[in-house]
């Protein structure tokens, strides 16, 4: 089943501009799978850069944490709680992204213990890795 942008603005707070999601693809008990189209729109890319725009790494960084996000509110059925990001490891760069690119966001869970969720992340696009990390999310009560 895939899910739409109405769907996970009900599993997460962020919105325009911040939410980095538009789609979620697959959910299953240990993954999650979901799409970013970043379009020449993205206000980001009027400073980042104005002759050669392409996505900021700590923008994929955050949509690789959302896509988790989603998994662990979908997971434990709870939208009071947020993933908030505690820990970022082994994060790699490996190809810009640019206006136009249809990104591919992957969360496996790696580890959960209570409150606390780890998951090895990555973008893709075109089926070539853009970035990837391992990303700890720390659930606590939205104020």
């Amino acid at each position: 089943m895939i899910y739409d942008i109405n769907w996970i603005k009900s599993k997460l707070p962020h919105r325009h501009p911040f939410l980095l999601v538009d789609r979620i693809l697959e959910i299953s008990d240990s993954s999650i799978r979901g799409i970013k189209n970043f379009t020449i729109n993205e206000h980001f890319f009027s400073g980042h850069f104005p002759e050669k725009p392409i996505v900021p790494g700590v923008l994929l960084i955050e949509a690789m944490a959302q896509v988790a996000g989603i998994a662990i509110s979908h997971k434990s059925n709870n939208t009071e709680n947020l993933g908030f990001l505690v820990s970022i490891e082994n994060a790699v760069f490996k190809q810009m992204v640019i206006p136009g690119d249809s990104v591919a966001l992957e969360a496996i869970i790696n580890k959960s213990r209570g409150n606390f969720w780890k998951f090895d992340c990555s973008a893709k696009v075109n089926d070539s890795i853009a970035a990837s990390a391992t990303i700890a999310l720390m659930m606590h009560k939205t104020v």
